[in-house]
Parts: C-alpha cells; structure tokens; sequence
C-alpha cells in the first residue's frame, strides 16, 4: 500500500466510524423523547413528581425484564389507545402505588 492509498483508507475507517456514531446519537435521542413523553404521562395520570416518574419506569423495567424504552413505548400507546398488557399494567400501578400519589400543590390535605 503507498502512502496515498493508506491516508485514503484511514480516512474512509474514520468516516464510517463517525456515521455509525451519529447513527447510534440519532436513536439515542428518539429513545429519551420517548421516555421523556412517558415520565410526563406518569406524572400527569399518577400524580407522581418526574424522579418517581422516572423511578416508575425502571421499577416497571426491571420487575418485568423489558427494555426501559419499550416500557415507555407501551405507556405512550397506551395513553393513545388504552391498551396495555396486563403484566405490565399490574407492574405499573403497583410502582405508582409504591411512589404516588403525590399532593397536588395547593389543593386541600385529605
């Protein structure tokens, strides 16, 4: 190889290095847009603070051996269609009991 053709090929390594980087930035980024969406809805639907919402999931992840992003993923459909499967839905409001309900500020104590 000359020297030419060895700057050429380092240089062709480092492009595809870089793509797969960005790649790997691409759906990190969708992936925290659609936890965030689902900590939101937890905070909304459980009356939870975000750290608990975010607690939620984790617990929720981890009691049922699933990705933390498709959690969130069927929390979100859930949210548009009401459908969710019953293990997770019994792991969820369990995790919503164990960190919520949180006081709404302002509103009277029970």
């Amino acid at each position: 190889m000359t020297p030419a053709s060895s700057d050429s090929s380092d240089e062709a390594d480092r492009i595809f290095e870089l793509e797969e980087q960005v790649e790997q930035l691409k759906e990190a980024v969708a992936s925290h847009a659609v936890v965030d969406q689902a900590i939101g809805m937890m905070v909304a639907l459980g009356r939870v603070t975000p750290d608990e919402g975010w607690e939620v999931l984790k617990e929720v992840s981890q009691r049922t051996n699933i990705k933390l992003r498709n959690v969130a993923d069927l929390i979100l459909i859930w949210g548009r269609d009401g459908r969710m499967p019953p293990e997770i839905r019994a792991e969820l409001e369990a995790a919503l009991d164990r960190h919520g309900p949180t006081q709404i500020p302002g509103a009277p104590s029970e």
